[in-house]
């Protein structure tokens, strides 16, 4: 068996054990389809990546994501894990401070902001579409938040790169007070074919603007402590509907605390809307790894 360089990393955190965990397999071109489902299977990570020779010209370098029982086009955390090992192996490099990350979602740029220990990575989260805003009376959405005192905006389903609930709680207290029903976040995340619902308060706590927990119920995890594409959409849903507001430009996020974690995301958004979604990864283990490829 051909050995890979093996990374495993943990994604928008200051130190390790604070953010979301990552397992990376480098130049994993001679593996099959079911040797990388086989291998993120056996990992038990959330996600596993693996990268790739770029097969769009521009591209920096290709990128397939894995959770345990299926692959996906996207996420957040795994593109900005990847990004940080594709430079860190040299598996990859920079033109002009940007990677260009090619995967099922598209052509997507990664900016670079620093170097060494505090080099922040930001993946430029795909376009994002509001399906819909507002509760249906009777729906299982509204008894879910019926003992919520929510805030300026209404609940909205939003998609890009992945799909999501979203709903803004008037207190930081309420947010990280809130112990939901996970039998019916599932059904609302099946029933409307998104990951579930994502909750969030703007901050009065010191060193972040917002703080945000993540449920996505629809692929059967619990809590996310540290959800990139999640994130994405609240900005992208907020610039969209507060585009004078004090966070139409950016702002930080904690998430994870009510999981032991301390997650720490960076958003920008740019004057044409798009959202970029960023922070640190710490490096936990490298090494090699030896799997049946075919």
């Amino acid at each position: 068996m051909a050995s890979h360089s093996y990374y495993q990393l943990d994604v928008f955190s200051h130190r390790p054990g604070g953010g979301n965990p990552l397992g990376v397999v480098v130049g994993a071109d001679d593996w099959s389809d079911a040797a990388m489902q086989a291998f993120a299977k056996w990992t038990d990570i959330v996600e596993t990546t693996f990268l790739l020779r770029p097969t769009a010209a521009e591209a920096s370098y290709r990128l397939r994501i894995f959770m345990p029982d299926k692959e996906i086009a996207f996420a957040g955390h795994p593109s900005i894990g990847s990004a940080h090992v594709a430079l860190l192996s040299g598996f990859a490099q920079a033109r002009d401070g940007i990677l260009i990350q090619e995967c099922q979602a598209g052509l997507l740029p990664v900016r670079i902001e620093g170097e060494g220990d505090a080099r922040r990575l930001f993946i430029q989260a795909p376009a994002a579409r509001i399906v819909h805003t507002g509760i249906k009376f009777g729906s299982l959405l509204e008894s879910t938040l019926a003992r919520v005192a929510l805030g300026r905006l209404p609940p909205a389903l939003v998609e890009g790169g992945r799909r999501w609930w979203l709903a803004e709680f008037a207190s930081v207290a309420a947010v990280r007070a809130w112990q939901p029903d996970h039998a019916a976040l599932k059904k609302i995340a099946l029933d409307s074919n998104s990951l579930g619902l994502c909750i969030f308060a703007r901050s009065d706590e010191a060193g972040h603007d917002l703080v945000l927990r993540a449920f996505p119920a629809g692929v059967g995890i619990v809590e996310d402590p540290a959800s990139g594409a999640a994130n994405g959409l609240v900005a992208a849903y907020i610039a969209a509907s507060e585009p004078e507001g004090a966070l139409a430009r950016g702002y930080t996020v904690s998430q994870g605390r009510e999981m032991g974690h301390d997650a720490e995301l960076v958003l920008r958004i740019d004057a044409d809307a798009s959202v970029w979604v960023g922070g640190l990864t710490q490096t936990v283990i490298q090494g090699e790894v030896q799997w049946p490829h075919t």
